[in-house]
């Protein structure tokens, strides 16, 4: 056969394979309705099990990678989640017409949760200095009338967050009152107000970003600031999600935060800075890479692509980032002391000690 002759029938395989995907997709829409119809749980670990072991076998028969053929079904598992997720929340209908307002709603995270209360059967205001956003009402001041919306969300940077909070405190509106910061630190005083004004207030970080699509697997965290009322109506969002809520207090949530986005976050910015001022072409790097090198460079290639002022808030406004921050400098200068000292006995107990450590996680 030609090359023409072999492309050709490579693109009649092609739509085969896109084909039965469509079709496999159909049959697992059909499931999840059934799913939704019994009350049966969305996601059946155990299930997903049996099919990647089905495909490994089969590739494996087939003369096919089995990591190949477990990646292309995970892709597919993935894909029918995400619907019948978004089906489940859709069908939970929570909203019921009530009035939903996002402070911030023209914001990433603003807008992915404009996006889930209007599929939840909310009606969607926004109110934002940047101006409407297509599909949503719009609120040019949110102080003036006093929101009557049953949930008022704050999704503005933290440090403005806070002031809305204080502001929302004086108003004293009788719909409830959460925020999504990362960081509670610059809002505790905030929400301490909206408490003691008698408002239903509660505190939530989102451990995911605005392209999440698919809950499964994700961290929603909860904080109670004296409503566990309101905390409670806030949970019951996710309640038809796959997401695993986390209930924290807000001392602990910052302290903890500093290490798992503030040093994770320094740690990335501190590599990227020094391979961009090493004088080292990053595509001559590229050409020397290695899979720990790939890693971290991919890891450090999102966190360069993220919001640098909201970066610079979770390491300036937590109140327990010093400790984190304090703990990176001493590591480095503990590793570079080592090396140079040529201490191998000290490097080996010290990657030891790390390996312990993270033997731990699970």
């Amino acid at each position: 056969m030609s090359l023409e002759d072999l492309r050709e029938r490579l693109s009649a395989v092609d739509r085969q394979i896109i084909e039965l995907a469509a079709e496999r997709q159909s049959i697992v829409a059909e499931i999840g309705r059934d799913k939704l119809r019994s009350g049966r749980a969305t996601r059946d670990f155990q299930r997903e099990k049996q099919v990647l072991d089905n495909a490994r076998a089969v590739a494996a028969a087939s003369g096919l990678p089995p990591e190949l053929a477990e990646e292309i079904l995970q892709a597919l598992i993935r894909s029918s989640l995400t619907s019948q997720e978004q089906a489940r929340v859709a069908a939970s209908g929570r909203g019921g017409g009530q009035r939903a307002l996002v402070i911030g709603g023209a914001g990433k995270m603003g807008r992915w949760f404009a996006d889930f209360l209007e599929s939840q059967g909310f009606a969607v205001d926004i109110a934002d200095p940047a101006g409407p956003v297509e599909g949503y009402g719009f609120v040019a001041d949110w102080r003036d009338p006093v929101p009557d919306h049953a949930l008022i969300i704050v999704s503005a940077p933290l440090a403005v967050s806070g002031r809305i909070l204080e502001a929302l405190a004086e108003l004293r509106p009788a719909g409830t009152v959460f925020d999504i910061g990362s960081l509670k630190s610059p809002l505790r005083q905030g929400l301490q107000k909206l408490a003691e004004a008698g408002c239903a207030v509660t505190s939530v970080h989102p451990m995911f970003g605005p392209d999440t699509r698919l809950l499964s697997g994700r961290h929603v965290i909860f904080m109670d600031v004296g409503s566990p009322e309101a905390t409670a109506r806030v949970r019951e969002l996710f309640d038809s999600t796959m997401a695993e809520q986390i209930d924290m207090d807000l001392e602990d949530h910052d302290r903890l935060v500093a290490y798992v986005l503030g040093l994770s976050h320094a740690l990335n910015i501190a590599f990227f800075t020094a391979l961009a001022e090493s004088g080292e072409a990053a595509p001559k790097l590229a050409k020397l890479s290695s899979t720990t090198f790939d890693a971290q460079l991919a890891v450090a290639s999102r966190v360069a692509q993220e919001n640098p002022h909201l970066y610079f808030e979770i390491q300036a406004l937590n109140d327990y980032n010093d400790a984190a921050l304090a703990a990176l400098s001493s590591a480095v200068e503990r590793v570079v002391d080592l090396v140079r000292s040529g201490d191998e006995a000290g490097f080996v107990s010290l990657m030891q000690g790390g390996m312990r450590y993270l033997a731990t996680r699970g």
